[in-house]
């Protein structure tokens, strides 16, 4: 039997292209979830932007170690929407449904080593030697942050099911259950409970409850158990959780390389001093206006590329993909044009006044020039690495960031930052271009890594994968 590809369309004559109207239909839902992303980014960057300048760069120094453990030990989620995807495009619609209470399951596993970060985050926030006051206020962000891990892991394993079957639109009403409750909690806890910095913690993680909740009604409602037996395949299964780590934790692997090498990079920005942290960590939410959109963009190729090798025919995934970089890179390139020129309006929204906060502004514009120069770039890498992951090509691509990151960007931007003695090692040339520098050292790293992936994409090397084997 010959399946129907996926965005498929059949002309007059009889032959296949690739329906870009059907690649926009999927997409945009999952376009406009990874958007509701930004909106959360920037809901609580804008909470905390009006408390200090202090908090806000307290934000910058361990926001992204955060995400660290979430996608190091909370990666288990990440494999869960190549195995639905490439099991619904083979017509195994039961097993599609066991990967997803896998994903479920394996997250649960994760939740003592999670307890044993989120109450340990003095010894992990020390060793970067933060500002007194600045190191208060990152332990009081830390905590109740890193109690939503596990929580965050099996949201992200029911998103993954429904986009790997193309219902995002189903993940899109679970993420704006999630916005919404997000920026009511940050206005109860920060405005009327006068919790700080501590409250948009904690509103982020009683947002991701509520989002699991929402999204068990969908899965385990009649609809999805009439077509997928969501309700009869609930029970832990030995083979599908050996699947879901070996597949979920490279993957996550992937991103938190990246994001390690964020999460130092803003370090050394706070380090400098609160104005460079505060100026890099609101441009860092300002770019997830072209990031995190795009990353929906490049859902939809993992979904895709997945479908397409399900069915048989791995030309199609190459067809396919071609049309969702080209996307990604369009759509960043001119998001990050459109930020660079409007750099005074929106620095400003998330300042509070001050002398310090002018500086911030000022600085600000300056990254955010930076920031536009290597949009395309990322949205190469971002497209490329997902329509990878599709086809279950992850330990390479993790192989690569990690060799540019620690090879390139951290010994580049530490190179770019400081001034002789002012960084963590001396050993280094230092040539104190201060947080400008360390966004060059980003911008030659974005490009390196994006055309990295390109070229391992098409390499083809992929088409010998077999994740369902």
């Amino acid at each position: 039997m010959v399946r129907q590809l996926p965005a498929q369309r059949i002309d007059e004559r009889g032959v296949a292209h690739v329906d870009v109207p059907a690649i926009i239909t999927l997409a945009a839902p999952l376009f406009f979830n990874s958007s509701l992303q930004v909106v959360l980014n920037l809901t609580d960057t804008w909470f905390i932007g009006k408390l200090s300048t202090d908090a806000m760069a307290a934000m910058g120094a361990c926001y992204y170690l955060v995400f660290v453990f979430f996608l190091l030990i909370g990666g288990v989620g990440m494999g869960v929407q190549t195995l639905v995807a490439q099991a619904y495009g083979a017509g195994n619609y039961t097993k599609a449904a066991g990967a997803a209470w896998s994903g479920i399951w394996g997250s649960l596993l994760t939740t003592p080593l999670f307890l044993l970060v989120a109450f340990h985050g003095q010894w992990f926030l020390g060793h970067f030697e933060l500002n007194g006051h600045i190191g208060e206020l990152a332990d009081q962000f830390w905590m109740p942050r890193l109690l939503g891990g596990s929580v965050s892991a099996i949201l992200y394993s029911l998103n993954s099911f429904f986009n790997g079957i193309s219902r995002p639109r189903v993940t899109l009403w679970v993420m704006l259950t999630v916005m919404l409750t997000n920026a009511l909690l940050n206005e109860l806890f920060i405005v009327h409970l006068h919790m700080g910095i501590r409250g948009a913690a904690w509103a982020s993680t009683v947002a991701l409850l509520i989002g699991i909740l929402v999204g068990l009604m969908f899965f385990m409602g009649p609809l999805f158990h009439r077509e997928f037996q969501s309700l009869s395949c609930w029970k832990p299964d030995l083979s599908g959780l050996i699947q879901v780590f070996r597949l979920g934790i490279p993957t996550g692997l992937f991103p938190a390389v990246d994001v390690i090498g964020l999460a130092l990079f803003q370090l050394m920005q706070v380090r400098l001093s609160p104005v460079d942290g505060a100026a890099t960590q609101i441009v860092m939410m300002l770019t997830s206006v072209a990031y995190m959109p795009a990353i929906g963009i490049a859902l939809a190729g993992t979904t895709l590329v997945g479908q397409s090798i399900g069915a048989g025919n791995k030309d199609w995934a190459m067809r396919c993909a071609r049309v969702i970089m080209l996307i990604s890179m369009i759509y960043m390139g001119v998001t990050g044009l459109l930020l660079a020129l409007n750099g005074p309006w929106v620095m400003r929204m998330f300042t509070a006044e001050g002398r310090f906060d002018h500086n911030v502004v000022d600085l600000g514009q300056k990254l955010l020039w930076i920031a536009a120069a290597y949009q395309v770039f990322d949205g190469l890498n971002l497209s490329s690495s997902f329509c990878l992951r599709g086809a279950g090509d992850v330990r390479f691509p993790t192989l690569m960031l990690l060799l540019l990151s620690w090879l390139v960007f951290m010994p580049l931007c530490h190179m770019l930052t400081f001034l002789p003695h002012q960084g963590w090692v001396n050993f280094l040339p230092q040539w104190g271009w201060g947080a400008v520098g360390g966004w060059v050292a980003a911008l030659v790293y974005t490009i390196c890594l994006g055309i990295s992936l390109w070229l391992r994409w098409q390499s083809q090397a992929w088409q010998k994968i077999n994740v369902l084997s």
